[in-house]
């Protein structure tokens, strides 16, 4: 019985979805609309691209959480629909595809 058990539990683990699959569902879901594939609709040098975000000072996960906790000019705050981990993993989402140049 425990070895089933311990089967089973090992199964669920193994498939069960990662942080980064979360983040991505939270990206698609609150961000994608203004933000496909890293860019901008709304303002175009406003992008997610390594380039844009290092120019505007958003080089860590908390200059960029920052900005999704708060927003900023055309950038609603996030704060009341997002929890603050969801907002930590966003964040690090988002640098990490601007490092992989959003492929």
């Amino acid at each position: 019985m425990l070895r089933i058990l311990a089967i089973v539990l090992s199964a669920v683990f193994f498939f069960a979805p990662s942080a980064w699959a979360d983040s991505a569902k939270l990206f698609e879901y609150h961000c994608s609309g203004c933000h496909v594939n890293g860019g901008n609709i709304v303002r175009r040098g406003k992008t997610l691209k390594l380039k844009a975000l290092e120019k505007n000072g958003y080089t860590t996960t908390d200059a960029i959480a920052e900005i999704i906790t708060n927003g900023k000019g055309n950038m609603s705050a996030y704060k009341a629909r997002l929890t603050e981990t969801e907002i930590q993993d966003l964040a690090q989402y988002v640098l990490d595809r601007a490092n992989q140049n959003w492929k």
